[in-house]
């Protein structure tokens, strides 16, 4: 008897815990802004694409893409897409990934150490997708909802042993490859010390607004708005994300020369920072917002039938499991278990020539790996 009061003690006390750890969360009222309906015309060709954009969902999985698409009436653009597979997403030296990690998997083709900004597990900078293209006269840009020094952002322009170093993450910047980038904030760049401000200026067309008229006639454009603009949508973010995405495509496009084309990183950053904060609400609106960016990009791709558009996340967050809803009145109820990354692995999904290439189940730098390949990277 005593052994059963010992075992029913030890349930309840573990029970106990993990109710600590289940935090419900639920949004009302989403109105339905559709989703956008692909042509088809290239998904699955079988000839190389000139260009390619990178997706990434900053802790998105399965669960918080659902939870975008019934509280959307049951339509997303991201599962209008025929061609998809998996990725698993662990780090060199931790079964759960960080996002700077799995970034620089995603911008280089290979595995690091949790916190590593383009460094292999040496400590060498391992060069990113963007230094490896444009020695075949590939140009490229990134795009984020994070501020620049973002884990995410940082892995495909610097190289630093840590995620932290934010000073040294920007002072990478002027020695980069890129060609565009738009992310957070003028707030963060102008608390950056004032040499690395010149540095970049001196390089980049810097400015604080996507309708600024030097954007047009500029070869190098950074946009850095203020931070509100790229912060979260329920603090006063509008739609940044798919203008901001439109206009680097158009933007490189413009700019490719001798038939080459270019590559672009494009991450939804605060879908992750939400589901740290356990903010269901949030994450939603947040997915939504991604969404749209991602009906930019497969309209791109069906504008001009050689880009190759792949969607997927650096990891899971949050343990997020969808509970209950109600499509048609844009009802939902979501529980998370945890307030960090998990090690599930993540959806992708892909569009355009060579999409079948990501199907099946892969390992994050297997898909920088495959993107090369196809911009025919040796």
């Amino acid at each position: 008897m005593k052994k059963f009061f010992l075992l029913a003690a030890a349930f309840l006390a573990a029970f106990s815990l993990n109710a600590q750890n289940i935090v419900k969360g639920s949004i009302e009222g989403v109105p339905a802004q559709g989703s956008y309906h692909p042509t088809y015309s290239s998904d699955g060709a079988q000839y190389l694409p000139k260009n390619v954009i990178l997706m990434i969902g900053d802790g998105t999985g399965l669960a918080q893409i659902a939870a975008g698409y019934f509280a959307n009436n049951e339509e997303l653009t991201y599962f209008n897409l025929k061609h998809m597979g998996w990725v698993t997403t662990k780090s060199a030296d931790a079964f759960i990934t960080d996002s700077a990690a799995s970034g620089t998997a995603y911008s280089s083709g290979s595995k690091t150490y949790n916190g590593s900004i383009g460094m292999d597990l040496k400590k060498r900078p391992h060069p990113n997708i963007p230094e490896q293209v444009a020695k075949y006269g590939v140009i490229s840009g990134v795009v984020s909802t994070d501020d620049l020094n973002g884990a995410t952002p940082a892995a495909f322009f610097a190289h630093q042993e840590h995620r932290r170093m934010t000073d040294e993450i920007w002072a990478d910047l002027p020695a980069s490859v890129l060609k565009y980038f738009a992310a957070g904030s003028k707030e963060v760049f102008e608390a950056r010390p004032l040499e690395t401000q010149k540095a970049i200026h001196k390089v980049f067309t810097v400015v604080n607004s996507l309708e600024d008229s030097k954007i047009g006639a500029a070869d190098r454009v950074g946009v850095l708005p203020p931070a509100v603009e790229t912060g979260y949508i329920v603090k006063g973010r509008t739609d940044f994300l798919p203008r901001a995405t439109r206009q680097a495509i158009d933007f490189l496009n413009e700019r490719t020369k001798d038939g080459k084309g270019f590559f672009l990183m494009v991450e939804g950053a605060r879908i992750d920072k939400a589901c740290h904060s356990n903010d269901f609400p949030s994450a939603v609106k947040e997915l939504l917002d991604f969404d749209k960016a991602i009906a930019e990009a497969i309209k791109f791709a069906d504008e001009d039938g050689n880009t190759l558009v792949v969607i997927s996340a650096d990891h899971e967050t949050g343990g997020l499991v969808v509970w209950d809803g109600d499509p048609k009145k844009g009802n939902e109820e979501g529980v998370y278990i945890s307030t960090w990354h998990t090690a599930t692995p993540v959806p992708i999904f892909s569009y355009g020539p060579h999409a079948q290439d990501f199907m099946g189940v892969q390992g994050n730098e297997q898909v920088a790996q495959k993107i090369l390949k196809l911009l025919q990277v040796k």
